[in-house]
């Protein structure tokens, strides 16, 4: 019964802070509502916001309520994973109701929509010519919220030591300062700045106010949800692209380092192994793709360029917006882009994929085995790297924890490609599509539809979670609710049979007959 108590003591504590993400994410939904004051003539699709709304708002905030703890306990990393999985769980579903019922999706494609806008992918199946600007803004919001992060919303406002289990569940590890609750505001604090700089630069350069603030949000978001179905190719505009770029890199750098770089500490900054990789693979692929796909595909040099940087930059931020369509690439093209998909962005971003970080560290584990292999034996090969201000060793745990991930990533990835490829689609275009959405990319080459079938939907939907989440939280929060439940349900066995056993014991006692 010891483990029982104890179990649902602390149970209640992950279903507070998990009502109280929800209630702040029933909040966030209505925000879209605001854009009635310009547009009154969609007031009549409120309730498609309302509902939903008040569910999270209800619910969530009832658990915090009845299950708030006396005194804040520090979470752990395990506990934020738990509360993380949930909150996405609950949120996406609850979320996908606005498409629904304004756009009158069946369940599986505004699932789809709802989890491609939170997990900052940006794959969509809606068409977005023909979509109320309401639900344009609520795409756009729900990005610019799930590219934050929920939880990280949640240490931001609550006013107790959280502990890192939240920020370490969300992607967040690395601090901007010691104090988790400072850090998260920190990073609020930049996220927003980028957004609103992105906004009138935007409409400087000539996007109308709406697609401005839009494509600001899944820029810096790295999420590329689009008022066009052009994307940003629409426009045709060297300054809209000049403004686009530099906001999916600043949504791609690690905090930290972009921290760095707003205290004017530019040589730490540049010397930030994920800058150096960005940097490396941007230039090669887009050199690349200038060479193999642009310059014979298109006339002009300027026009050559600039796709050839934009796209390259778009698939390696794992932002997804487009310049141009796919439809006349060469294959050698869409397989350019999919490295790149793959590695992504950098770590503590709001960028997906496997991360910057992890491609660096295992290209240097490749060059210190060759240089232990050609050296002498009593050699000690560096086996340091940049982070921050300083030179830190890696050590072998940390090398076999990253290729252990990349192995379970690129396994997924070709699960994920597999079931594409059951569905009737070519390899190429699964590949490129299943990079694209477990990467929370949103580049497509037209798989990801209203039409597509299920199954395809439903490994996207998977592979954008695992992606979001990271693979390793979602797993090891999987694996502790069904430990916990197993003990639970153990425990409660265990004091039914015991119970019994004493019961019947009294009974044997009582039927005996006494002696004379």
């Amino acid at each position: 019964m010891r483990i029982d108590a104890d179990l649902r003591e602390h149970y209640r504590s992950v279903a507070s802070f998990t009502g109280a993400i929800l209630a702040l994410c029933g909040l966030i939904t209505v925000s879209p509502l605001v854009l009635l004051a310009w547009h009154p003539e969609e007031a009549r699709l409120a309730h498609g916001f309302l509902i939903p709304a008040a569910l999270l708002v209800v619910f969530g905030g009832g658990l915090w309520r009845a299950l708030r703890p006396r005194c804040q306990p520090v979470l752990t990393v395990q506990d934020g994973g738990v509360i993380v999985l949930l909150s996405w769980v609950v949120v996406t579903v609850v979320s996908a109701l606005t498409f629904m019922i304004i756009m009158g999706l069946g369940f599986l494609p505004a699932l789809f929509e709802s989890v491609s806008a939170w997990t900052t992918t940006g794959l969509s199946v809606i068409d977005v010519e023909r979509a109320p600007r309401v639900v344009l803004l609520w795409r756009s919001i729900m990005q610019l919220a799930g590219g934050a992060g929920m939880a990280i919303l949640l240490v931001t406002l609550a006013g107790g030591p959280l502990g890192p289990g939240l920020a370490l569940a969300e992607g967040r590890g690395d601090q901007l300062v010691p104090h988790v609750r400072r850090s998260a505001k920190l990073v609020l604090w930049l996220y927003a700045g980028y957004a609103l700089a992105g906004s009138v630069a935007l409409r400087v350069a000539g996007m109308s106010t709406f697609d401005a603030v839009n494509h600001a949000f899944g820029a810096v978001s790295t999420g590329g949800f689009s008022t066009r179905t052009a994307s940003i190719g629409h426009w045709d505009s060297p300054a809209i692209e000049a403004v686009t770029i530099p906001l999916m890199i600043l949504g791609s750098t690690n905090f930290q380092t972009a921290y760095l770089v707003f205290q004017r500490r530019f040589g730490a900054a540049a010397r930030s192994t994920e800058v150096r990789t960005a940097g490396l693979l941007g230039v090669v692929a887009a050199a690349l793709l200038f060479a193999l796909v642009t310059a014979p595909g298109y006339e002009g040099l300027g026009k050559q360029a600039r796709v050839a940087v934009f796209e390259a930059v778009s698939a390696l931020t794992t932002t997804g917006f487009s310049s141009t369509s796919y439809g006349t690439w060469p294959a050698m093209g869409l397989l350019l882009l999919v490295p790149l998909m793959i590695v992504g962005g950098g770590t503590g971003c709001t960028a997906g994929a496997m991360k910057q970080h992890r491609a660096h560290l295992l290209a240097r584990a490749v060059v210190w085995e060759l240089k232990r292999l050609w050296l002498p034996g009593r050699a000690v090969v560096d086996t340091s790297v940049w982070r921050r201000e300083s030179h830190v060793s890696v050590t072998d745990r940390e090398l076999v924890q990253v290729a252990v991930f990349a192995v379970a990533y690129l396994a997924i990835l070709a699960t994920g490609s597999g079931v594409l490829v059951a569905c009737g689609f070519g390899f190429q275009e699964a590949l490129f599509e299943y990079a694209s959405s477990l990467g929370t990319v949103g580049l497509s080459i037209g798989v990801t539809s209203a039409s597509a079938p299920a199954p395809v939907l439903w490994a996207e939907i998977f592979g954008m979670f695992l992606g979001r989440l990271e693979i390793f939280v979602v797993l090891v929060a999987v694996r502790k609710l069904f430990v916990d439940g197993a003990a639970v349900l153990k425990s409660r066995t265990s004091s039914a049979f015991a119970t019994g056993s004493r019961g019947r014991s009294q009974d044997d006692a009582r039927s005996r007959p006494a002696r004379g």
